[in-house]
């Protein structure tokens, strides 16, 4: 059993962080929570030149032959650096696609795969990322199956002003509509990609919480107060300690429910379900401890930690909360 990332999924780390550092810095993350749109076509762009849409296709469909764990490695840094874009969509939607018996759905793959066609998740709900820029949603379908919807005549968008300013929402309708059927009602796959989603939205928190943690270590070594760094101060040790004790562990999680996702085991469902709900709650706390940390400078608009926590309270409540995962958990053990 390996315990430890690849070479060659760390460099797929490092690829996408690099990439990152270069279009979607602190400055660029302002113009974009004070603009009116709720997509960024350079770092999008950026993005899928990397591949990351076909990330988890087969080859034999024009991807990399990997798997959702690497996928989450991706989804991690992503939300270290508070990436816009429905990244999540895209990576899930491709799936869906690539797995579908639909042959006319099928042919909509290459164009997802590439980032060429964005797709967006519209699932339990009527808030959708970056909704205003999406080609397809992928959608319930009202009686327990899944198909793709087509943006246009039809699908009524209503942007809003929500809490995570770097994924903007808006609420959508979907009225008389183009939709690609995917999968059934009691389709096993219908679960499985919903599955998926979670252990996603769980590595974007994993990757936040990380970065406030990091981010918070650094400034108590580097803030001065009575002459010495903050850093050396007990009270402040201890908070700073008791962040990376809750992340660190919480990587484990993450990590082993993406494996257990790809490997098909039994207890895959749960998994992902105690993956969610711990990492919504970890993640908050992580945030507010961060900001904290920081004293005045944390609270303040232009150093930008507000965006985490932000982020960490969409991600908390998105696809279910940690209350609603526990109980799933617990009936899937039986409990």
């Amino acid at each position: 059993m390996r315990f430890h990332l690849t070479a060659e999924q760390v460099a797929i780390q490092d690829a996408v962080r690099g990439t990152l550092a270069e279009c979607w810095g602190m400055e660029r993350l302002h113009r974009f929570a004070d603009g009116d749109t709720d997509f960024d076509a350079d770092s999008w762009q950026a993005l899928m030149a990397l591949g990351i849409g076909a990330l988890a296709l087969p080859e034999a469909d024009g991807g990399a032959g990997l798997g959702l764990l690497d996928a989450a490695l991706v989804c991690e840094v992503a939300g270290a650096a508070a990436a816009p874009g429905p990244l999540i969509g895209q990576i899930i939607g491709a799936i869906a696609v690539a797995n579908c018996a639909n042959a006319a759905t099928r042919e909509l793959l290459p164009a997802i795969a590439s980032g060429e066609a964005v797709v967006t998740l519209a699932l339990e709900g009527d808030l959708v990322q970056s909704a205003r820029a999406a080609q397809y949603f992928l959608a319930d379908d009202g009686a327990g199956g899944l198909h793709l919807i087509e943006a246009g005549d039809g699908v009524t968008i209503e942007p809003l002003a929500a809490t995570d300013r770097s994924r903007p929402v808006s609420r959508v309708a979907f009225g008389t509509v183009e939709a690609h059927p995917l999968y059934p009602a009691g389709d096993p796959m219908v679960q499985r990609l919903k599955d998926a989603a979670l252990v996603l939205i769980t590595a974007d928190s994993l990757g936040g919480a990380q970065h406030c943690t990091d981010l918070s270590v650094d400034y108590a070594k580097t803030r001065e107060q009575f002459g010495q760094p903050i850093g050396k101060f007990q009270a402040l040790k201890h908070q700073l300690a008791q962040m990376a004790l809750e992340v660190e562990p919480a990587r484990a999680l993450v990590w082993y429910a993406a494996y257990a996702w790809d490997a098909g085991l039994a207890d895959a469902p749960r998994a992902a379900a105690m993956a969610k709900a711990h990492l919504g709650e970890v993640y908050t706390r992580t945030t507010r401890a961060a900001i904290a940390a920081h004293g005045g400078i944390g609270y303040t608009w232009e150093y930008g930690l507000n965006y985490w926590f932000r982020r960490s309270i969409h991600n908390r409540a998105w696809l279910g909360s940690p209350a609603q995962h526990r109980a799933r958990a617990a009936d899937l053990a039986g409990w």
